[in-house]
């Protein structure tokens, strides 16, 4: 389970959708394609690609699908994202002192 997450995790987009997911709420394709320059097709497949890696879970809501990251994760899937965000956000500051 740990390499389809880090394979998932591997690609810029599908990487970028988890500091964005990560404030426990829920997305639509459609933000998060404004937020990474992403077409609609493109980004429903990264999307399905994380899905399929048991990183974020989706809900149907009329004719949209909303994900959020998956609650479930195991403890080490758990820890994975974590790093993921400490990396993100330590990059995020140093562009503000540059």
């Amino acid at each position: 389970m740990i390499l389809s997450a880090l394979s998932a995790l591997a690609e810029p987009t599908r990487l970028g959708v988890i500091p964005l997911l990560a404030d426990g709420s829920e997305h639509c394709v459609c933000e998060l394609m404004k937020k990474l320059d992403a077409t609609q097709s493109r980004m429903s497949r990264h999307m399905q690609v994380l899905k399929q890696a048991g990183l974020v879970v989706d809900r149907r809501d009329a004719q949209w699908v909303r994900y959020r990251l998956n609650p479930d994760m195991p403890p080490e899937i758990r820890a994975v994202i974590e790093a993921v965000l400490a990396a993100s956000a330590a990059e995020a500051e140093e562009r503000k002192a540059a």
